[in-house]
């Protein structure tokens, strides 16, 4: 084989097999296709090898299966859990590293941090009260005594 030979086959014909086989999976796995156009694609694709890929990558509308969706979303969630910081002292740690970087603003690393503040308060439970000692907020908080309705 020459060097013209291995140009050929390396660089022209394996890359455009690949292309063709991309059009030809391609043109299966899409789910926006109705069952005759999907037929009549994969008839262009293999009669017209070249110019039947170049046409389906140009009129092929851009977007990912469910599937793949449904593959992204779910890869971008484990990604989130096993790399997110899962106590409030590790969030305020990061938040406090990008502050110090100057990837968050002074009013951006407030908001962020109040944030994180609220949803520990929120999630950490209330002190218990013992039996008896219960008083209504509303009467403590105003200090004043409850009155009876009148009967006016």
């Amino acid at each position: 084989m020459d060097f013209w030979d291995v140009f050929w086959l390396l660089l022209i014909f394996i890359p455009l097999l690949l292309i063709w086989a991309f059009a030809v999976v391609d043109i299966f796995r899409r789910d926006d296709l109705s069952g005759w156009l999907k037929a009549l694609w994969i008839v262009v694709v293999i009669l017209a090898p070249f110019f039947g890929t170049l046409i389906y990558l140009i009129f092929r509308r851009p977007g990912a299966t469910p599937q793949e969706r449904q593959a992204m979303d779910q890869a971008s969630r484990d990604f989130v859990q096993k790399y997110a910081p899962t106590d409030t002292a590790q969030q305020l740690s990061m938040l406090a590293d990008l502050h110090d970087r100057g990837k968050l603003t002074d009013a951006e690393f407030a908001t962020e941090k109040a944030r994180v503040l609220d949803a520990a308060k929120a999630v950490t439970p209330a002190t218990p009260t013992a039996p008896g000692t219960a008083t209504s907020t509303a009467t403590s908080a105003a200090g004043a005594k409850p009155t009876a309705p009148s009967g006016a």
